[in-house]
């Protein structure tokens, strides 16, 4: 298969697309692949590291209010549709991908009036306004949760999941040890992770919170994000932090950490729940308030319906509330089980397999 795929800005973006580039190498080996994203997006330094052909595009996104930059806007996206048609003659693929973000809209626009099969992904249950664009032209459309199916013609829609939990599923027995980082084996561990940025809230929270941790007879893995390191450094000045909790830049290799995880405190990312259902691990969420139309909350809210997490909205957020909620999951052996029993009955560890069949349909009925 020649697969193109378009999806920039964030990481919610790149990481499906690359888990699903991985899965479709190793059951296609003869694959080739071109991903097309923005100048100035995470995948600039992602789709390399991870061996893929990147090409770019200049783009930006509308502004919310009335502003000459969305004329800037229009141009670039015009200007993009006709270099992503150039890019579609020069690679000649059976079918586009998109995976969200502005370049995205471009490249699958110029695909479909090509008619090149086209195929979007969504991976949250609030659907994006590229995606929202796009669904109109595309041929086929995957979603990851089943609040977005009515949000788009439902004669083009399958739920795949997200194929980052196939990518985590595969880690499920991971022989990596908390030794390495100082703590043991034998003790349930809370995991804090507030994203590869981190969350200045929850890293406050967090701080705060330590003196009772060190407390707790569970283990607190706590992930400042690469940035915001020095600063929880500067705010744990004075603080001790015992024995039983490591305070971390990042957490690298995270698919193979994430199955020695008794219970996780996390932003409700697509990426993330993907992970947490595939594997089973009860979450205790705190959406980000910072993303459009709230779509972290709905997000979360799914995975509480279901019995298989927590949520901590970041404005109801303290140390207090934080350790109830941590202490009522991680002092409940029975409760954690029955989460991480809820989680996994969500998660969908197959899902690189069925978007693979999707790209399928949609080359066979163009």
């Amino acid at each position: 298969m020649r697969l193109l795929v378009s999806g920039g800005g964030t990481g919610g973006h790149i990481y499906p697309a690359l888990a699903l580039i991985e899965r479709l190498q190793q059951v296609e080996p003869d694959t080739e692949v071109l991903y097309v994203g923005t100048t100035r997006g995470l995948e600039n330094k992602i789709v390399p590291d991870a061996g893929i052909k990147l090409e770019t595009m200049h783009m930006q996104g509308f502004k919310r209010s009335l502003s000459l930059e969305n004329f800037k806007t229009i141009y670039l996206f015009l200007n993009s549709v006709h270099h992503a048609k150039k890019i579609i003659n020069d690679f000649k693929p059976d079918v586009v991908l998109g995976t969200g973000g502005y370049v995205s809209g471009a490249v699958l626009y110029a695909a479909a009036k090509k008619h090149i099969p086209t195929v979007i992904h969504e991976q949250n249950s609030v659907v994006g306004v590229t995606n929202k664009f796009l669904s109109r032209y595309v041929d086929q459309i995957a979603i990851a949760f089943d609040d977005a199916r009515s949000q788009f013609p439902s004669e083009k829609v399958t739920m795949t999941g997200n194929p980052r939990a196939q990518q985590v599923a595969a880690q499920e027995n991971s022989d990596f040890s908390w030794t390495s980082y100082g703590l043991s084996d034998d003790l349930p561990t809370l995991m804090v992770f507030g994203g590869s940025q981190g969350a200045p809230k929850i890293n406050q929270t967090v701080v705060e919170a330590i003196p009772e941790f060190n407390k707790r007879d569970y283990q607190v893995v706590f992930a400042t994000g690469q940035k915001r390191y020095d600063n929880v450094k500067k705010l744990l000045a004075g603080v001790k932090v015992g024995d039983n909790v490591k305070v971390v830049p990042y957490i690298k290799d995270m698919p193979a950490k994430m199955p020695k995880v008794a219970a996780l405190v996390s932003r409700a990312g697509a990426t993330t729940i993907a992970e947490v259902t595939a594997l089973g691990v009860p979450t205790i969420m705190i959406p980000s308030p910072y993303v459009t139309a709230n779509h972290q909350v709905k997000n979360a809210q799914a995975l509480v319906h279901n019995n298989a997490g927590l949520m901590i909205t970041e404005d109801k957020l303290d140390a207090r509330s934080l350790l109830v909620q941590a202490d009522k999951i991680m002092e409940d052996t029975d409760l954690r089980q029955q989460m991480a029993a809820a989680a996994k009955k969500m998660g969908r560890p197959d899902a690189a397999d069925r978007l693979i069949k999707v790209l399928h349909k949609a080359i066979d009925e163009h």
